[in-house]
């Protein structure tokens, strides 16, 4: 994220689902922090697909830090649907149906 492959908004729209996170976590009695924050995630979890499978590089000549960002995108990607099942199961555990 951080080596200029990916645009800006990627690390924008990562981010600011981030900041919604710690909202979420800390309002330990709110249902739309929690509600928001796992709409943040799905919504990143397209996004990061679209900006992965444009912006990735055509060349087969990657500096290794370039190849180490990719990597960490892309192994942020897998780890989302992950991050969904455990928003989900505390939304649940907050009275959401």
């Amino acid at each position: 994220c951080m080596n200029h492959i990916l645009p800006a908004s990627y690390a924008w729209g990562n981010f600011s689902v981030l900041a919604v996170g710690i909202w979420a976590i800390v309002q330990r009695d709110s249902l739309d922090a929690i509600v928001m924050f796992l709409t943040g995630l799905l919504l990143t979890v397209l996004t990061d697909i679209i900006h992965i499978s444009v912006f990735y590089p055509a060349h087969d000549h990657l500096s290794d830090t370039t190849r180490f960002s990719v990597g960490m995108a892309i192994f942020s990607l897998l780890l989302k649907p992950l991050a969904c099942y455990l928003v989900y199961r505390m939304y649940r555990e907050r009275g959401g149906e």
